[in-house]
């Protein structure tokens, strides 16, 4: 089985992050490559010159061997787009219904890095927004080979605040992609959607596309129905009491209707939304950033 459609924590014991990054983009790449559907245009565009790195497979041997000078296909598809990933990394990202499975933070992180790289590998410039209370890393969009270690390195950084300022995150990411491009926004979303909605119709306004990836626990949407709880919000430490099978149908209804309302004030705002389980392999949420940067549609 290709590593993309693993179990994500089944995948994360195997090696460090960017292992793991590498390995589900490898096997998102291969599955892409076996699809009657293409994830990359095939329509040749020009030329240009060969640089140390290029895929061989791409060299134009035909001029090589007439004029001795290496140079390179490009195609259509070949933007070399700018593209912004906006990590939440507050307090209420750290939580796992399980311990057998990745906290949201483990998740969402490890799928941030195999969507940089995936970028990176064709050629567009990536950069990260860390943020809970506060913007806590920037690194600006690069497409350097340097530009993987740098973003790797902001992985290993702290966060854990007690909020989650998304719109003050998604601002801080429009300003760096001067020209139209795209920011990912990964976040649990447990804020109010109006801010961070009013954020995305701003950056849409600019001329970029909007991804929006809520990361959830299997555990979050669903209670368990045995025994007594007790529930803490870990961003405000406020706690109750409960028994779950008591509130269960309540919950569910309370679930429900604050992803319909994400859903609805990002798509009024322009904005892409999908949901992303933490016990879901990384191939699916990497299917969605295909589609949003025009580079293939969504399978």
């Amino acid at each position: 089985m290709r590593a993309d459609q693993l179990d994500p924590a089944v995948l994360a014991a195997l090696g460090r992050l960017e292992l793991v990054a590498r390995w589900a983009v490898d096997g998102f790449i291969q599955g892409l490559h076996r699809s009657p559907r293409k994830g990359f245009s095939v329509e040749f565009a020009e030329h240009r010159p060969y640089m140390p790195g290029d895929d061989l497979r791409y060299l134009d041997w035909r001029i090589a061997a007439r004029a001795d000078r290496w140079v390179v296909k490009q195609f259509e598809e070949e933007t070399n787009a700018r593209a912004m990933i906006v990590l939440d990394v507050s307090a209420s990202m750290q939580w796992t219904g399980d311990p057998a499975r990745l906290t949201k933070l483990a998740y969402a992180e490890r799928l941030a890095a195999a969507m940089a790289l995936l970028l990176l590998r064709q050629r567009d410039a990536v950069g990260l927004v860390r943020f809970d209370a506060e913007v806590r890393d920037v690194v600006p969009p690069r497409s350097h080979r340097t530009q993987w270690t740098r973003l790797v390195a902001a992985f290993s950084h702290p966060g854990g605040g007690k909020d989650s300022q998304v719109a003050d995150a998604l601002f801080q990411a429009g300003r760096l992609v001067r020209r139209p491009g795209f920011v990912v926004l990964i976040s649990d979303l447990l804020t109010d959607p109006a801010p961070a909605a009013d954020a995305a119709r701003t950056l849409r306004a600019r001329g970029h596309e909007v991804l929006v990836l809520h990361i959830m626990d299997p555990a979050e949407r669903d209670l368990a129905e045995e025994g007594e709880a007790r529930f803490i919000d870990p961003e405000t430490a406020h706690d109750v009491s409960a028994s779950p099978s008591e509130v269960r149908s309540t919950y569910r209804n309370t679930v429900q209707e604050a992803l319909a309302e994400w859903r609805s004030a990002l798509g009024r705002a322009g904005a892409r939304y999908a949901l992303a389980v933490t016990d879901e392999p990384f191939g699916r949420p990497l299917r969605y950033l295909v589609g949003v940067n025009g580079r293939g549609a969504m399978i």
